[in-house]
């Protein structure tokens, strides 16, 4: 050291804004979700992720929320839309605010709520030839499925045969009861017989 006469000066460090367009771009996702009708509330809240790695840093971003609650089946018209609201903050692994240096999208989750199937079937009868019709009478279906609880239909039957050798469609149709919504179900209707045999 005797040897020199040190003069030392330091620079200085200092990290720049990021501009426009070189703004790390993040998207944030809303959580979708899909059910079938039951007749109870469904949701769906939340993001798919709000951890984002860029240039081997890992950020975190709040001040988000996204959700949505529906019962009903969703058609054109019925939409469950998980919006996104609020401001996104982003954060490095320290906790420091650097929003300024990303560009935050998002984009809307959505909850489905699917129809439920109802399958509904009437009867295959027959009885030999006695001159009267042959009706569907108090029978009732032979499959009646998936109606949720205290919901369904009330049906009218309307085949008939008299003459031996003819079978015709056990033909019905139904009405649905007071609370519950076509667009909840998806129905498939089939029809058994109605024949007269010879004696």
């Amino acid at each position: 050291a005797s040897n020199y006469t040190i003069s030392k000066q330091e620079g200085t460090l200092s990290i720049t804004n990021r501009t426009d367009a070189e703004k790390y771009e993040i998207n944030v996702e809303a959580n979708s979700a899909e059910y079938t009708y039951d007749g109870e509330a469904k949701s769906v809240e939340g993001f798919k992720t709000l951890t984002f790695t860029e240039n081997g840093q890992t950020y975190t971003v709040s001040g988000l929320t996204a959700s949505a609650t529906g019962t009903d089946a969703t058609t054109e018209t019925v939409k469950y839309v998980a919006a996104v609201k609020g401001t996104a903050v982003v954060k490095d692994a320290e906790g420091n605010d650097v929003t300024a240096q990303f560009k935050v999208t998002t984009t809307n989750g959505e909850l489905v709520i699917d129809p439920k199937a109802v399958t509904l079937k009437s009867a295959t009868l027959s009885k030999p030839y006695d001159g009267t019709a042959l009706t569907n009478g108090d029978h009732a279906l032979e499959t009646e499925t998936g109606w949720v609880e205290g919901q369904g239909a009330t049906y009218t039957f309307t085949g008939s045969v008299t003459l031996p050798n003819v079978t015709v469609d056990n033909a019905f149709g139904y009405t649905l009861n007071e609370g519950t919504k076509a667009s909840n179900y998806t129905i498939s209707k089939q029809e058994g017989t109605l024949s007269i045999t010879n004696r």
